[in-house]
């Protein structure tokens, strides 16, 4: 298991084991996050444990030509059920993911910790929100990481039976000719039924070594 220190650097990514577990410890300053999306690195951990840093193989993610929508789903959007922004509330889309009951999980891997982090990645402009309005309430979105050309998805919530789809679809569809890839890390039916598929750490790497990533940046 490979520790990180104060230094800014990872591992590479190629020493994860078989779970996709790279390395431990370190910090979540923006800087340090930045490196780690850029890399094709996540941090993901539960409560009160030291911070995990993962890069799996394979990979899970969406091609935005190959996005899945069902009938069902079209004649939803076409009725405009649903009303779409972006990063109008970034904290309350990020806090309605760490509150939300998932079956299966007894609590949020989202700690006070992510929580702060990932705001401030908001306010330098790295990661944004996706919110879905039923009238005047907040009824479903997610977040995640803008490198650009890759958009590294986060987390995702839904009070109301297909708003999440719907929101989703929504931000697939409208970016398609921006975002080259959306990466959604690790494999869930729920997203492969919307097209989502694996591919290798290597290929998802690829990506990730364009220009656009390459040179992101941002000023503190």
């Amino acid at each position: 298991m490979i520790w990180l220190t104060k230094k800014l650097e990872f591992p590479d990514i190629h020493k994860a084991d078989e779970s996709g577990l790279l390395a431990i410890g370190g910090d979540l300053s923006p800087e340090r996050l930045l490196l780690a999306y850029k890399s094709g690195i996540f941090p993901w951990y539960n409560p009160n444990e030291i911070i995990q840093w993962w890069s799996p193989n394979p990979r899970f993610v969406l091609y935005p030509n190959k996005l899945k929508i069902s009938k069902s789903t079209q004649k939803i959007l076409n009725q405009e059920y649903f009303h779409f922004t972006e990063n109008q509330c970034f904290s309350e889309v990020i806090s309605q993911c760490a509150s939300i009951k998932r079956p299966g999980q007894r609590g949020t891997w989202i700690t006070d910790e992510m929580f702060n982090a990932y705001c401030t990645l908001h306010e330098l402009g790295l990661a944004k929100s996706v919110e879905v309005w039923k009238n005047n309430d907040l009824v479903g979105g997610f977040y995640g990481i803008d490198l650009h050309i890759v958009f590294c998805g986060e987390s995702m919530f839904s009070k109301v039976s297909n708003s999440s789809k719907c929101g989703f679809t929504y931000f697939v569809q409208k970016h398609s000719h921006q975002y080259k890839l959306i990466d959604c890390q690790i494999h869930s039916s729920y997203l492969e039924q919307l097209g989502a598929e694996e591919i290798s750490r290597e290929k998802f790497k690829t990506f990730l070594e364009c220009r656009e990533i390459k040179n992101l940046h941002f000023n503190l």
